[in-house]
């Protein structure tokens, strides 16, 4: 590995159980995420991701406004979201919001744009989904004259044309780190590299190797446009306690709950105990003790090239306190056990 590799966090305040065995309030569930993210700062992780969702099971409908309390508990951990639906949002208010987010984190801000595996924002906010792509589109090559230009010039589909616009608060150093949410398309590989973006790889199923051939894609993408080639990330969910057995144990009846709700609507068929270990052996959960969650992430790390890794580590109800354990494990054990087998 020709650079150090970074640890990252993803949620996407995921409704909990409390110690009642009831669902917390999503007030608490907010509380509780700032704790966890003031915990995995102390532990010095990279990042923290807060995703967006407008459905009853999530929390979090305004990532922006949970990162910047974030950033009022934290000193070095980087901030941002997993992911922006930009699709279904203004990508100048996006803008402004995550420069106002750099500016009181001290530089700390972030952005992975994507187009979202859920669609419940686009009636919510009144687009059309036959217009999924088109918008996704003309919102990206919005966002990517924003943080390339003082002034805008742009003219797209969707929207009226800009001539010359200002948009403020301005980034103080530099420019926006934004990232795009790749879910396994080439056209989405391709669009990363010709935004000279780097790629944020959401694997949730399989063997992560597999997703290698996007990995040359985007590096052959760079190659043709003749520029140096971005960072690549990969998201994926998982699970650390103290034994294989006991992180098993914890995460299944919760991750089984999730997996009910989500495929109820989608038409999944019932998740079996053994296709949810068939999974963590030889798939993309990265469930287990220290070490085995370790040698998972520096495999993972080697086959694709990654610059950072980000554990999704919230599962439906799975308690605040086992969230909390998890990411004890993660930031004192695992992120060390992994930067030795990489050196």
């Amino acid at each position: 590995m020709s650079q150090t590799l970074e640890f990252g966090l993803d949620t996407f305040g995921d409704v909990t159980r409390g110690p009642d065995g009831q669902a917390e309030s999503t007030a608490q569930v907010i509380r509780d995420l700032v704790d966890q993210a003031v915990l995995a700062d102390g532990l010095g992780l990279d990042f923290f991701g807060v995703g967006e969702h407008h459905r009853s099971d999530f929390a979090v409908s305004a990532p922006e406004v949970v990162l910047a309390a974030i950033a009022a508990r934290t000193q070095r951990i980087r901030l941002g979201s997993a992911v922006t639906v930009l699709s279904s949002d203004d990508p100048i208010r996006v803008f402004q919001r995550f420069a106002t987010l750099d500016a009181v984190s001290n530089g700390r801000a972030e952005v992975i744009l994507g187009r979202g595996s859920f669609t419940e924002s686009f009636p919510l906010f009144g687009f059309a989904l036959d217009q999924y792509e088109t918008l996704f589109d003309d919102k990206l090559d919005l966002f990517s004259a924003l943080i390339t230009q003082d002034r805008i010039d742009w003219q797209g589909n969707t929207r009226p044309p800009l001539a010359g616009q200002e948009v403020f608060p301005r980034i103080e150093n530099g420019r926006l780190k934004t990232w795009i949410g790749v879910g396994g398309s080439p056209e989405s590989v391709v669009r990363a590299a010709r935004y000279d973006l780097p790629m944020m790889l959401a694997i949730i199923g399989g063997d992560p190797a597999r997703f290698r051939p996007y990995v040359d894609l985007y590096h052959r993408a760079f190659a043709q446009l003749e520029q140096a080639v971005q960072p690549i990330g990969v998201h994926s969910p998982g699970h650390v306690g103290e034994t294989d057995e006991a992180a098993r144990e914890e995460f299944w009846p919760d991750y089984r709950v999730m997996h009910a709700r989500i495929g109820a609507e989608r038409g999944w068929p019932p998740l079996a105990r053994a296709a949810f270990d068939q999974e963590i052996d030889r798939g993309s959960l990265y469930v287990g003790s220290p070490e085995t969650v370790a040698r998972k992430i520096a495999a993972t790390a080697k086959a694709l090239g990654l610059a950072r890794f980000d554990l999704k580590y919230s599962a439906g109800p799975l308690p605040h306190e086992k969230l909390m354990s998890c990411i004890g494990l993660y930031g004192e054990k695992v992120m060390p056990m992994v930067r030795d087998m990489l050196a």
